[in-house]
């Protein structure tokens, strides 16, 4: 890849990073992205539990489902994937069936002889590894696909720990809430509301007025994105109050943060979305309202990545005591029976069992769809 294009392709990682909440989804893009930079056949990334013993997500590219079916279990680390965890450091070989540490690899593994690897680190942690092999039309890789590698296991590093540390924080609010702090917290919130956020909203209002006074066209564009900085710290902030994610939970509003979802939803994979929610259900579920976004969100990604659908619809309706969201597609559906780890599934059922004390079940049919119910106490 020209130096120009393999430039853009890492910016692009970065920016989906940035921009991207659910984590299976960044750490697919970064596999695609490192296949797509080094001209790999094919990538993996592996991501180890927090006691390093075992692989708890195995991230493909290039394989098809029923290849990786036959794959069996991910590599557990040992062989030269261990290496790039034991070492922390990247490993580059021409033929990897020269290197006698190359053990561990499963039997039916696609075949390999280029080889690069590096692990994927983040503030001197090992978090797992990502490896290439295969390097199309050159005997090896080069260099400067390994100094690419680097930059985006980096990348997923920084993504696994801000996942794992968001995790601990809903945690650490849980365990709050259970010892009676939540006066606290809102006294807090209401000195941050009357002095912090007044205080950005005044010097947003300032800008705005500069910018619209000016003569000059690039200094009034300066300022309004300026503005537009100051108005997304102020929503994150007030998102931050209320123990919610950034973004678009402004308010607690959980019926016009899903609406916003699926139109952004609608707008970025081309797939029309449409939007049933009960008021009245989705207000009894405020204080849920992040973990709510967030398994739509999810769920929406599976569908925009693997569904190839042309509609989805999203409904939240009471249902007896409790509330049901439902996701629906009418795509390309696939075999429940058979495991899909690179579709998030086991993160979305952990979400609802154990962050909403709910039930999930997901029905699909191969060529007439997938649809995802959660049942969830109100």
């Amino acid at each position: 890849m020209p130096w120009r294009e393999r430039d853009r392709a890492l910016i692009d990682a970065g920016i989906a990073l940035a921009s991207e909440l659910s984590l299976d989804v960044v750490l697919q893009r970064i596999v695609e992205l490192a296949v797509q930079i080094a001209g790999a056949r094919y990538g993996a990334l592996g991501v180890l539990t927090p006691d390093r013993q075992a692989i708890e997500e195995f991230i493909t590219v290039g394989v098809t489902a029923e290849e990786r079916a036959a794959i069996g279990d991910p590599p557990v680390g040992h062989g030269v994937l261990g290496v790039l965890i034991d070492e922390a450091g990247p490993l580059r070989l021409p033929d990897i069936g020269n290197d006698p540490r190359s053990v561990g690899f499963p039997a039916n593994h696609p075949p390999m002889r280029s080889f690069l690897g590096a692990p994927v680190v983040a503030r001197g942690r090992v978090f797992g590894n990502i490896y290439l092999t295969e390097k199309k039309g050159a005997p090896e890789f080069s260099e400067s696909d390994q100094d690419a590698l680097v930059v985006l296991a980096a990348q997923a590093g920084i993504a696994i720990e801000n996942a794992r540390l968001y995790d601990e924080a809903q945690r650490a609010q849980r365990d709050l809430a259970r010892l009676g702090l939540l006066e606290e917290r809102e006294r807090i919130a209401k000195e941050l509301h009357d002095g912090v956020i007044q205080s950005l909203f005044a010097v947003g209002m300032g800008l705005q007025g500069i910018a619209t006074a000016t003569q000059e066209e690039e200094v009034s564009r300066r300022l309004e994105g300026a503005v537009e900085e100051v108005d997304r710290a102020i929503r994150d902030l007030r998102n931050y109050i209320f123990g919610l994610r950034p973004g678009i939970l402004a308010d607690r509003h959980l019926g016009l943060a899903l609406e916003q979802l699926a139109q952004e939803f609608q707008a970025k994979a081309e797939v029309i979305t449409v939007l049933d929610v009960d008021a009245a259900v989705a207000s009894a579920l405020a204080a849920n309202a992040a973990d709510i976004v967030q398994l739509t969100r999810e769920a929406l990604a599976n569908v925009g990545r693997h569904a190839d659908a042309t509609t989805c619809r999203i409904s939240l309706r009471r249902r007896g005591e409790d509330a049901l969201l439902e996701i629906d597609d009418d795509g390309r559906g696939f075999d429940v029976a058979v495991p899909h780890t690179g579709m998030g599934l086991a993160n979305l059922e952990g979400r609802v069992v154990e962050g909403l004390g709910g039930s999930l079940t997901i029905e699909s049919v191969e060529g007439q769809g997938t649809t995802l119910r959660a049942l969830i106490p109100l």
